[in-house]
């Protein structure tokens, strides 16, 4: 079945950085689009980053220029490099394959890992 393992959170300081990991299975990784979406209390889970099969890469407006979101076939990993965070980064950051995809094929949510960006 799909798993998905977040891991990478922390607390940082405003206009520090984290690399987020997320390293997946029970799919051929290689032959979907991966995106990072995150959710903070009292908001609907929203997409933050995707990277395509060809590795090419969209970004919300609200990171843009301050997120990097890369993949790695070979180890089924992928990863979103934070830097400059703010305070309204603040949430729960989870990996998955497009929702279409997770809807139409199945799949579940993993635990997702905190992002607390705070003095």
């Amino acid at each position: 079945q799909v798993q998905l393992v977040e891991s990478g959170g922390d607390l940082v300081q405003p206009g520090g950085s984290l690399r987020l990991s997320c390293a997946a299975s029970g799919f051929t990784f290689s032959n979907y689009a991966m995106n990072w979406y995150r959710q903070s209390p009292g908001k609907e889970r929203e997409l933050v980053a995707r990277i395509r099969t060809t590795g090419s890469m969209t970004y919300a407006d609200a990171v843009k220029g301050r997120f990097t979101i890369s993949r790695d076939n070979a180890k089924n990993t992928v990863y979103l490099q934070m830097d400059r965070l703010k305070p309204e980064d603040t949430a729960v950051y989870y990996c998955n394959r497009d929702l279409w995809v997770i809807s139409q094929l199945g799949g579940s949510w993993g635990q997702g890992t905190q992002v607390t960006v705070s003095l």
